[in-house]
């Protein structure tokens, strides 16, 4: 289980061992698929001859489909007719796609697994360890709209026709309000496989559970495992909406703009854990500038790593400054090289008068 902001180890067994993974094949599938395919596009199913038993999207041969509901269908449903459509979409055919899933896994340094179908039928080369899938799985909850799939209980597939309402497969997410994902997976070779996630006292993390004897126990290794982790850490907020983070001088007409943060920031941490905040905002803005205009940002780390990124809001309005206050801003920015100036003119315009005097005394 790794605490998925910064990616680090919370708590772990036998992590590193290679074992078969059933449909949480399909994450990289997913991967592939988000990455080389349009949302919008539309293709066509894949002829696809399933075996009985097989979790099915149920499609038709040649049945157009958006990539988004083969996306959802791959996802709630473990369609694996909806893994080949997306394999062959993407690649042109299965092999191709393989071999691409091999290349992604070499690229994100998953150095315990091996894939030999988009699916995740039991076959010999398919396997992966606990820790790439949670690896692999931390990658993709960084792209917002796999994040929104993997958190939905259902869908509908309105580019079917009919248009079809599906429900998710993970009961993980049916048992328990903070689990945002991931996906689940079985097969009598893997038996039941489940990588969950879920975000509490302002921390996320991400678990896998590989081998499981029946559901039910996945889930309840997950919630343990889950749980036992969110224990570990206490929730604090460094920042809150409305607070004031920093106050930059006012160019031309003096005084300072406070500049607020525009929400609350909710951070969990354990007590070996570094929280440290930084202001990127300027020493001094100049008008005009609306109220709550966005100026600079604070950074929340959380041992090095950024964990969440906040907009400094302008406190209240300033106008554009008058010429006076530019002029009298001038002359206080130049006092020193003006008086500097203002002597050396006087002490030429002495020096001229004496100089006058002389010539008027020697005529």
């Amino acid at each position: 289980m790794i605490d998925a902001r910064t990616g680090e180890t919370v708590v772990s067994h036998a992590a590193a061992e290679r074992l078969p993974i059933a449909s949480t094949t399909k994450l990289m599938t997913a991967y592939l698929a988000m990455r080389e395919l349009p949302e919008s596009k539309r293709v066509r199913a894949a002829p696809y001859a399933a075996i009985p038993g097989e979790s099915l999207l149920g499609l038709s041969a040649g049945e157009p489909i958006s990539v988004r509901d083969l996306l959802y269908g791959l996802i709630l449903r473990s369609g694996n007719d909806a893994a080949e459509t997306l394999a062959v979409a993407a690649a042109g055919s299965e092999p191709r796609f393989v071999r691409r899933m091999n290349l992604g896994a070499a690229a994100l340094g998953l150095a315990d697994t091996h894939y030999a179908n988009p699916i995740g039928l039991d076959e010999a080369g398919n396997f992966s360890s606990a820790r790439d899938l949670v690896a692999l799985s931390r990658r993709l909850l960084e792209i917002p709209r796999f994040a929104r799939i993997v958190d939905s209980r259902s869908a509908v597939l309105r580019s079917l026709r009919p248009k079809r309402t599906i429900y998710t497969r993970n009961t993980l997410l049916l048992r328990a309000p903070w689990a945002n994902g991931v996906k689940t997976g079985h097969t009598l070779g893997a038996g039941y496989v489940l990588v969950g996630s879920g975000r509490r006292r302002g921390v996320e993390l991400i678990s896998a559970v590989l081998g499981a004897p029946s559901e039910s126990q996945r889930d309840a290794e997950s919630l343990n495992l889950l749980d036992y982790g969110f224990s570990l850490y206490r929730q604090r907020r460094p920042l809150r909406a409305g607070e004031r983070v920093a106050s930059p001088s006012i160019r031309y007409s003096g005084g300072e703009l406070s500049l607020l943060a525009a929400r609350t920031v909710a951070v969990g941490l354990r007590r070996d854990q570094r929280l440290r905040i930084e202001v990127r905002a300027p020493s001094e803005v100049e008008g005009p500038l609306r109220h709550r205009a966005p100026i600079g940002a604070a950074i929340v780390e959380v041992d090095g790593r950024r964990v969440a990124r906040v907009p400094l809001l302008a406190s209240r309005a300033i106008g554009r400054a008058s010429d006076f206050d530019r002029a009298r801003s001038f002359v206080s920015e130049h006092r020193a090289p003006l008086a500097a100036g203002g002597f050396v003119i006087l002490m030429g315009a002495v020096s001229f008068r004496w100089l006058l005097r002389r010539r008027r005394r020697d005529k």
